[in-house]
């Protein structure tokens, strides 16, 4: 295999690596260290980037596959393409002239670290979308930009409106991104494929398919709340409360054009419908229109470029909407304009921001006397974005209006385009001139907050510098400079169909040049009679003033929170936990019979072999003591949970005694490690005094009896789906396939080890996972757990002992309570190396015998466990230093590292590769790689374990303080 396939790898890679390398950065007041960090992974990424052009020229795609889940058609699938390599060089050059300018523009109390850290996260993200193979990987990508766009416009999370607009962005572009997943399912179904490239070269397929009309419509849910088309178009300017380099990072190069790529990138296979047509070209020309609309009349410098990019993308979108390759060809070239233009100028923002202190426009004129250098970069920049001649923009825009004059389809939306497309352009033209206008001429500013604004740093202001310099190339010789590079992009959006298109700056006069011709001076005498309203009127247009996007979302949310929510929890819900743990047994007992109902299951007969005496007077027990817990717990909550835990046991000897050494283990170590937890739980719950003699009223009967028949039936359901299970006609081939390549593919003799850690490796890391989200949740609800007042007073055996030591008070050693415990937990502590060398035991024999990572885990837990119980929570913690968060993320990470080691060396995912190793007087060793699998399986289980004990341990910690704070308040008063 050739380096390209590497070096795509290395592009999403390489800003997830420098993400984590700029979060470990900790405890430093220089910006510096972080910076060169995000400079270097960003350089380096654009780097790679530039090397792989030569790859992808003529049509060439450049592939990396690693094999997932390729029975699924689920596969670890990187593409990189003319359309892709360009789009990734816009957002690593953009991305490294944001890095440099947020090195000036951070504040110094600002947490640089995670600023970086979030923003290169950002940018891996949304180079995955770029060069995703998959479908399916290209959600997963997508969904991460949602995630991290919230962190990065939440950073100043004082902020509410900070708090909001993230608020507002997660949820409809997650929104959006599930819809978009659900039609990336369908086409997937469509084509029998999840691979990109067979997607694309199936497009007849997908268009005369049943399932055209609802893939397209999630589709494009998901991609036009992305790019914040309308009716989603509100979320983007309330993210506006972000910092300036994230507004400019996610305007110009990465998130908002990422609903306007996938467009693109789904253009040759989607498009050339009537309903593609409708909807997408209804969409951008609403929001091309009002979004320009809007624009014009917003006091916040931000605002302004948030709407007009808003009305840009809307532009994009229409131009994609006709279905025809040319228009496809100035959408492609647009975004490339709009990036460098949008980017600048809300760098310039900032640079006003910064050193006036403001953005209102209300407050800001005069300032080209102040910042001269910013002024003329600035007012280029807002040529370009208006269509001025000579600039980029006019060359794209002048492209648009050619494709808006052409018939695409019968239809009144193509019959109004071309008035559409004028009165927009003259809009741009009158926000623009309005930036311009109003900040930089006119009086000298009063009453600023900073008022002696000063040019800024150079390079602060060279990323502008550089940009609106490839503005200005690009508008002039586009034919030099920009004309080979979209070449590539076209070529592999279109293949064959590639059209014929020149970027001449000059192609006579026309009607496109004479519609930017009215546009231009339409916005002019636009602006002149608007120019007094604008100085004085209220942020927002008129007509539409009363209607805002973020009021109706608010409203939205409040109803379906709210109203809908209080009136389903109203039907459903309760405080009380039995009524909720009543409709989840409930619900998994029709979920477990459903299949069989639907599948048509008929029990099959089978011989009956007979009873062992001792083992039927096992089970009697073990039911005799599960019906004492079931009554128990009413009363006496202690001897519930021992009963149970004898239920247990019964179960353990039960594994024991059908031949499952390894279940019997697992199940001892967890009755033991649940138990101590739920024991250490019942401290904190209030208590029961229930008189066992009181008259039992009628509706307490019939809750019980409700109960016992939910229990009775959820038993007797899950005995016929086991016996359905042992009954079913299964192959002797797949226990004889465990049996046969346990050894030789696995490298273990222990075959169920060999399974989770190999065969079904996958499952298990998802389950480990699973563990580790309910530790975290299970640690996040104990921090705001707040006791009943009952169950805060000193325990009954601390008042035994107090009441001793006041009735005896001379006394020998080993008179009191106190002494006769010492005992026990002495030997506790000094089992501590004992059960730790058994926890390795287990671990080390768990490929080949009974044990493993699961059951090494619990059992070093249980010698934790005992260190909390012996000493008490500070004198553990202060002589035990265990950190269980950083065990989980190190499980976690090991984990996938190991199922990523063998994608390194070409094999599917989690594929386990085993040898003899020969140590020096030991001998031949086996040794497998699944053991490192099972490494990240440990750590993860103490972690999660540790956690949770903590949890409930450090409740005492905090009893005790609240009990002190109490004491010497009463002393004070």
């Amino acid at each position: 295999m050739t380096f390209e396939p590497y070096l795509l790898v290395g592009l999403p890679a390489l800003p997830f690596l420098g993400s984590l390398l700029s979060g470990l950065i900790l405890n430093t007041t220089s910006r510096d260290l972080p910076v060169l960090v995000a400079g270097a992974v960003t350089l380096m990424t654009l780097a790679l980037t530039t090397l792989a052009y030569f790859s992808v020229t003529g049509g060439n795609v450049i592939r990396f596959e690693a094999e997932w889940l390729p029975q699924f058609g689920l596969n670890f699938t990187l593409r990189m393409d003319g359309f892709a390599w360009i789009f990734s060089m816009l957002v690593t050059s953009i991305g490294f002239l944001v890095v440099l300018y947020a090195r000036y523009y951070m504040g110094d109390d600002d947490p640089i670290p995670r600023f970086f850290s979030f923003l290169l996260a950002f940018m891996g993200a949304m180079i995955g979308i770029i060069v995703s193979g998959n479908l399916i990987l290209l959600s997963i990508f997508w969904e991460l930009t949602s995630i991290f766009s919230f962190l990065l416009i939440s950073y100043w999370h004082h902020s509410p409106a900070a708090r909001d607009g993230a608020r507002m962005a997660l949820t409809i572009t997650g929104i959006g991104g599930f819809c978009l997943l659900i039609g990336m399912l369908l086409l997937g179904n469509i084509v029998g494929s999840y691979d990109l490239d067979k997607v694309l070269a199936s497009g007849e397929l997908i268009k005369s398919h049943e399932l055209y009309l609802p893939a397209l419509v999630f589709i494009l849910l998901g991609a036009l709340t992305k790019s914040a088309q309308f009716p989603f178009h509100f979320w983007l300017p309330n993210a506006m409360a972000a910092p300036t380099p994230v507004s400019a990072f996610l305007h110009s190069a990465t998130m908002v054009k990422a609903g306007v790529f996938l467009l693109v990138r789904l253009w040759p296979a989607l498009s050339g419908t009537y309903e593609w047509f409708f909807l997408v070209g209804l969409a951008g020309m609403l929001t091309l229109l009002l979004g320009a609309y809007f624009a014009m009349f917003q006091r916040d410098l931000k605002g302004l470029l948030a709407y007009s990019t808003i009305s840009h993308l809307g532009l994009i979108t229409t131009l994609l909407s006709l279905g025809s390759p040319l228009a496809t060809v100035a959408a492609i070239f647009h975004m490339l304009n709009h990036a460098t233009f949008k980017a600048s100028l809300f760098m310039a923002a900032g640079i006003i921001d910064h050193e006036t202190g403001t953005r209102d426009m209300h407050k800001l004129s005069g300032l080209f006397r102040y910042l001269p250098f910013t002024a003329t970069l600035a007012m280029v920049a807002s040529a370009a974005m208006a269509g001025v001649p000579l600039l980029n923009g006019f060359l794209s825009k002048e492209m648009f209006f050619a494709e808006a004059v052409e018939t695409h389809a019968d239809s009144v939306l193509d019959t109004i385009l071309p008035y559409v497309a004028t009165l927009a352009g003259a809009f741009s033209v009158t926000y623009s001139l309005r930036f311009i206008h109003t900040v930089f001429f006119g009086p000298p500013p009063v009453g600023l907050p900073q008022p002696n604004p000063h040019e800024p740093p150079h390079w602060m202001r060279f990323p502008i510098e550089f940009l609106v310099v490839v503005c200005l190339i690009v508008g002039i010789v586009p034919s030099l400079s920009i004309a080979p590079f979209l070449s590539v992009a076209v070529e592999s959006v279109l293949g064959a169909d590639t059209p014929e298109y020149s970027l001449a700056v000059w192609h006579g006069f026309n009607l496109p040049l004479l519609m930017s011709l009215i546009a231009l001076v339409g916005g002019i005498i636009l602006y002149i009679m608007l120019r007094g309203y604008l100085s004085r009127c209220e942020d927002g247009p008129p007509i539409f003033r009363r209607l805002r996007g973020q009021r109706i979302f608010e409203r939205v949310l409040v109803v379906v929170s709210w109203r809908w929510a209080r009136l389903a929890e109203s039907r459903i819900g309760t405080r009380n936990l039995q009524p909720q743990l009543r409709w989840v047994v409930a619900s998994g007992f029709f979920a477990g019979l459903m299949p069989l109902y639907l599948s048509g299951f008929e029990p099959r007969p089978f011989a009956f072999s007979g009873v062992d005496p001792a083992f039927a007077v096992l089970w009697v027990i073990g039911a005799s003591l599960a019906l004492g817990a079931a009554f128990y717990a009413k009363y006496h909550r202690l001897a519930a949970l021992v009963m149970l835990g004898g239920v247990g046991l019964v179960v353990c000897v039960t594994f024991v005694w059908l031949s499952a050494p390894d279940l019997a283990i697992t199940q001892l170590l967890v009755e033991i490690v649940t138990t101590v937890l739920i024991l250490l739980g019942l401290r904190w719950l209030p208590k029961r005094n229930v008189d066992l003699g009181a008259v039992i009223t009628l509706r307490s009967r019939f809750r019980r009896f409700r109960d016992l028949l939910l229990a009775i039936a959820c038993g007797i359901g899950m005995s016929f789906i086991a016996f359905a299970v042992m009954t079913m006609p299964v192959p002797d081939a797949i226990a004889t396939y465990f049996l046969d390549n346990a050894y030789q593919e696995g490298g273990g003799r222990n075959v169920v080890n060999v399974i989770l850690v190999d065969f079904r490796g996958f499952d298990t890391l998802g389950e480990i996972a699973v563990l580790g989200v309910v530790a975290l949740t299970v640690y996040a609800l104990l921090r705001r757990f707040r006791p009943a007042p009952d169950s805060v007073d000193m325990p009954e055996q601390q008042r035994i002992q107090n009441r001793f030591d006041e009735e005896q008070p001379e006394r020998r050693p080993g008179d009191t309570v106190k002494d006769y415990l010492l005992i026990p937990s002495v030997i506790m502590q000094w089992l501590f190396p004992v059960i730790l060398t058994v926890s390795v035991y287990l671990f080390m024999r768990g490929h080949d015998m009974p044990g493993g990572g699961f059951s090494a885990g619990l059992t070093l837990s249980i010698a934790f466990l005992l260190q909390y119980l012996a000493g008490g929570t500070r004198w553990a913690e202060d002589r035990i230093r265990i950190l269980p968060l950083r065990w989980m993320g190190a499980g976690l990470l090991v984990a996938t590292a190991t199922g990523i080691g063998a994608w390194v060396l070409g094999y599917p995912f989690l594929t386990s590769h085993t040898r003899y190793l020969d140590l020096p007087l030991i001998g031949k060793v086996p040794a497998a790689t699944a053991l490192l699998f099972d490494l990240g399986v440990f750590l993860l289980v103490v972690g999660s374990t540790v956690l949770i004990l903590v949890a409930l341990a450090h409740q005492s910690i905090r009893i005790n303080r609240l009990r002190a704070i109490d004491a010497s308040r009463a002393e004070e008063g």
